[in-house]
């Protein structure tokens, strides 16, 4: 079956063609337009401005994808529509529901709403040489998301922890906004981090004992804070155009942003560890845009086979950890539903508080996990 993916849960408009088989998904094209320049000057993502450029680029990502997917054959190979309904940027998520709806309706295809945490976890099976046994544990980090969530199976879900107030990517792009670094924080933290000192500053470890396996990234961003107040010593945080590596030379930035980078990793990697090691997982994956940080990917692969011998560790290509409409694709394909009918493009809603089992869930111990 050959399936069209469309992402446009926040502000990277995405359109995919996979083929998927016996022997897992083949992708045919995977076309991300990004918005970074725009949301850039506001040190984040404007839902208005996210809406207006999806609708700008979709159609030409789209025309794009099929020329590349199919080589200028013929669009009616496609089997099924996939699309985000959810979580994300409700305007954002409009665009792309109602786009696809369109195409299901002109088209006369069968059409699927996808959950948007499904589609980060289900990047890991893109990878052709992945085996991923079950029960798996994923560890789901992005700008808005961080959870933890146990699979016994396709669709089967179980969501053991998540954040309770920033997200491990929003943390990373308000400490670089305090450092003046720019948006987004991630790649940038990352990048001053490799010339920094991760021990130069002892932040703190937020909730890493506490009977959860929840998170929390409010204090360590507040830490940081203070720390910087303390380093500029009173001094104003403008920024200064003529010194665009630092606020200030007062203000060693590498270092706290290797700290701070740290701190996070630590109590990423423990949680998970500590939830693999309760429910007995086959497999631990790493999914969604913080995924691509590369110490984070260095130090949780060491930590499964140093901690859990006996699991395998999984995760996908740095290009398919940030939102992409592959992954929504291979979701698609993976998830078990009703008999695809060709008119059910009049159920597909966006729904921009969508949770991974369609409702809050939480498991705080294995004996009660049934």
């Amino acid at each position: 079956m050959v399936i069209l993916g469309i992402e446009t849960s926040c502000d990277d408009t995405g359109i995919a063609l996979i083929e998927g088989g016996s022997q897992g998904c083949r992708i045919l094209s995977n076309i991300v337009s990004s918005q970074i320049k725009i949301h850039a000057p506001y040190g984040g993502v404007v839902p208005n401005l996210a809406a207006r450029a999806h609708l700008e680029n979709i159609k030409p990502c789209l025309e794009k994808a099929l020329r590349l997917g199919f080589r200028n054959r013929s669009s009616k190979k496609i089997g099924l529509i996939a699309v985000t309904i959810g979580p994300g940027l409700i305007p954002s998520l409009l665009v792309g529901t109602n786009f696809a709806k369109a195409l299901a309706y002109a088209w006369q295809k069968p059409i699927m709403g996808i959950n948007h945490i499904e589609g980060h976890i289900y990047a890991n099976w893109l990878n052709p040489a992945s085996q991923i046994d079950f029960p798996a544990l994923c560890l789901v980090v992005s700008g808005g998301h961080t959870q933890l969530i146990l699979m016994k199976g396709h669709g089967k879900y179980k969501l053991l922890g998540q954040t309770r107030d920033d997200a491990a990517g929003e943390a990373f792009d308000k400490v670089a906004k305090l450092l003046n670094l720019g948006y987004p924080g991630g790649p940038i933290i990352s990048q001053k981090a490799k010339k920094g000192n991760p021990r130069a500053f002892d932040l703190p470890r937020p909730m890493l004992k506490t009977n959860d396996f929840d998170f929390s990234f409010s204090g360590l961003k507040t830490a940081v804070l203070y720390l910087v107040k303390r380093q500029h010593q009173g001094l104003s945080l403008r920024y200064s155009p003529s010194k665009k590596d630092c606020i200030l030379e007062t203000v060693p930035v590498s270092d706290i942003s290797a700290s701070f980078q740290q701190a996070v990793i630590d109590v990423l990697i423990i949680k998970t560890i500590k939830a693999a090691k309760e429910y007995k997982v086959k497999t631990v994956m790493l999914s969604g845009g913080v995924a691509a940080n590369q110490e984070l990917r260095r130090q949780m692969e060491q930590a499964v086979k140093k901690e859990l011998s006996k699991a395998k560790f999984q995760m996908p290509e740095i290009k398919l950890c940030t939102d992409n409409a592959a992954m929504i694709a291979s979701a698609a394909f993976y998830k078990k539903g009703p008999a695809l009918l060709k008119q059910n493009w009049l159920k597909i809603k966006a729904d921009a508080n969508l949770t991974i089992l369609g409702k809050v869930f939480r498991n705080r111990h294995p004996e009660t996990n049934n």
